[in-house]
């Protein structure tokens, strides 16, 4: 039986998303992770393989990543090189296959976690196009005609960014589970995982600025977790402490904001304080 997931002493995560990880391993089906930018979606598989020693294979996906591409890639370009030059034995297809971030998963006799990262940048029909594969934990190569079939269900965690809408039939085949931003106690924690000797004053102090920041109104992209941890390393090196912060506004306001629109919001956000 597994044992519960509750993160790592570098990675801290809610209860909620605990529980949501252990159901997806128990039922062995992925886990499916939505939620603003910067609040661990990618971060989780990474620490999930650490702390159980797995493999991680991580699928970075971009607009032209074809659902394929994840499970072999066949080099026509080599092959054919080979077959003007005369290098190699071109009737070997084999030698031009190369297995992809689920095809190394599955091939492998050990559990490995598969990091399906950005799904919703791909076109309408990737997710679909992975049923299969992601119910048979199986394929095969039509060049070759070889089946590879998984010794051992990885666990498989995608990340969405919530750009596109996935298709149902995919999220019937998902464990779901929306990622709440941190709340501030949840938040000071996560701080103190990168700055463990920070006073408890200034952590106050920066905590308050940044939830404050955070509810203004029209921010395009308000600040994220690692944002926040950014800020505080510059308010450090500055050697600024909690009642110099509570005096200063926002100092080191790019290391927080980064739209022009965003600061002119909050801009005018203060100016209408003012008058």
């Amino acid at each position: 039986m597994d044992t519960p997931f509750r993160g790592t002493a570098k990675y801290i995560v809610s209860e909620e998303l605990g529980r949501a990880v252990d159901v997806a391993v128990h039922l062995q089906r992925p886990l499916l992770l939505k939620g603003e930018p910067g609040t661990g979606k990618t971060l989780l598989a990474i620490n999930l393989a650490a702390a159980r020693g797995l493999p991680l294979e991580r699928w970075q996906v971009k607009s032209t990543t074809k659902a394929v591409e994840g499970l072999y890639e066949y080099d026509t370009v080599r092959r054919l090189h080979d077959s003007r030059f005369g290098e190699g034995d071109v009737r070997d297809i084999a030698q031009y296959i190369s297995l992809g971030p689920l095809g190394r998963a599955f091939e492998r006799d050990e559990r490995s976690v598969v990091l399906i990262d950005e799904i919703d940048k791909a076109d309408l029909e990737f997710p679909n196009d992975l049923l299969h594969e992601l119910d048979t934990m199986s394929f095969t190569i039509s060049e070759t005609g070889r089946t590879v079939t998984a010794g051992r269900r990885p666990i498989v965690i995608i990340t969405s960014n919530n750009e596109k809408e996935l298709p149902d039939a995919f999220l019937r085949r998902c464990v779901f589970h929306w990622i709440e931003f941190p709340d501030r106690e949840l938040m000071a924690r996560i701080v103190r995982v990168h700055h463990p000797d920070l006073e408890d004053e200034l952590l106050g102090a920066a905590l308050g600025a940044f939830y404050r920041l955070r509810q203004v109104d029209g921010l395009r992209k308000p600040p994220s977790t690692s944002e926040l941890i950014d800020w505080i390393s510059a308010l450090r090196h500055s050697g600024m402490d909690a009642a110099k912060l509570l005096g200063a506004g926002l100092p080191f306001l790019g290391t927080l904001l980064k739209k022009e629109q965003d600061v002119e919001t909050l801009q005018r956000v203060v100016r209408r304080g003012r008058g």
